[in-house]
């Protein structure tokens, strides 16, 4: 019985496995360690962009309030050079943006409230201006068209109408999220100017120590561009804001400086604030001096912003650009695979480093000596 247990036992144990790990192709295997990578970045990025839409009426002002601080640092440096201390120099500049924007709102709103009565007459004239150049021009409307357009117009306002409690609701709603966003980027405008030094310490410390010396220089490297950006922005807001100004007040076109703001405050909106701040200038134009200065008013905004894209915009720009010392516009053109628009003039080429600023280079910023070994001195 023993001698038959044993037997049994030695067929059940005896011999090695016959199975072996199954081997994935080496192309499966990257595929799918790319694959399940990406799913998490993807995943990561969506919920990062959920949530700044989610918090988008605090994230908004903060990143407004950061430009503006970008735009109105070095008042702030000045005024410390001058003597005065820091915080109280930023409430000083705070203050006397509030003080600017309030005169010059007041001052469009004077004008607009003084020019409301001829404008009513002017937009009678315009209207029916329009519909004669619906119905004798190239269009060529009927009577007829003109009462079914108009009467659809019609009810369309009174179908709004029918639902003004809720559509009042909701702008109630959008009106509180304009104050409150108003007041996030006074008061985050005003710590971004008094402790901005200390909040990005703050910011620095959160990324781990071998890193912190790069994120601060990255950080102000990207601090500086972003003035330098805001400057530009600013200039050619401008520069299209009386550009525009100039051809309504040309042409006769009410409300001069109200267009010539809102052209301004446009411009800080990315693809659309050009558009909708035209778009008004145009309609403004047609209901006030008819359809034919209308369409000149068309061609001066554009006009006027062709300008601004392809000669003012790259010309600023070029202000801010630089080569590296020991390197060649030419280096650079032979490098790239593509041709590199330059300013005119001699383009400017930055100074070479003391040897103090060398040695903080050297000790300080890179003490691992990450630069040299990607790009070797040659010594």
């Amino acid at each position: 019985m023993e001698e038959a247990r044993r037997a049994h036992e030695q067929v059940v144990l005896a011999g090695a496995t016959n199975f072996r790990p199954a081997q994935v192709p080496y192309g499966v295997d990257l595929a799918a360690a790319w694959a399940w990578r990406l799913l998490i970045i993807g995943a990561a990025t969506g919920v990062v962009l959920w949530l700044l839409n989610f918090f988008l009426v605090v994230v908004l002002p903060l990143v407004i309030a950061l430009f503006l601080a970008a735009l109105v640092a070095p008042v702030v440096a000045w005024l410390e050079r001058v003597g005065i201390r820091r915080k109280l120099a930023a409430l000083l500049v705070v203050l006397l943006g509030i003080a600017v924007l309030a005169l010059l709102f007041t001052f469009v709103g004077n004008q607009v409230s003084s020019g409301a009565g001829d404008l009513s007459d002017q937009v009678g004239s315009g209207i029916d201006q329009i519909r004669s150049w619906l119905s004798d021009g190239p269009l060529h409307m009927s009577d007829a068209q003109l009462n079914s357009a108009l009467q659809s117009a019609q009810d369309q306002l009174q179908s709004f109408g029918k639902d003004a409690a809720g559509r009042l609701g909701e702008v109630g709603t959008t009106l509180g999220h304009v104050f409150a966003g108003l007041f996030i980027v006074l008061f985050a405008t005003y710590f971004f100017l008094a402790d901005g030094a200390l909040i990005w310490a703050w910011t620095v410390r959160i990324f781990p120590r071998a890193g912190r010396r790069q994120a601060d220089s990255s950080g102000r490297v990207a601090w500086a561009s972003l003035t330098q950006f805001v400057r530009a922005t600013v200039m050619v807001a401008a520069t299209d804001a009386l550009g525009i100004m100039l051809g309504a007040l040309v042409l006769g076109v009410p409300f001069v400086s109200a267009i010539g703001v809102l052209v301004f405050i446009g411009a800080f909106v990315p693809l659309v604030g050009a558009f909708v701040s035209g778009s008004v200038a145009v309609l403004v134009a047609l209901v006030a001096v008819g359809p034919l200065k209308a369409l000149i008013m068309f061609g001066v905004i554009v006009l006027v912003q062709q300008i601004e894209a392809h000669i003012l915009q790259p010309f600023l720009m070029g202000r801010f650009v630089s080569v590296h010392p020991g390197v060649s516009v030419e280096q650079v053109q032979e490098a790239s695979s593509f041709e590199i628009g330059l300013p005119e003039g001699d383009l400017p080429q930055t100074r070479e480093p003391s040897p103090g600023e060398l040695m903080l280079i050297r000790e300080m910023l890179d003490p691992k000596k990450l630069r040299e070994r990607e790009v070797p001195s040659g010594d």
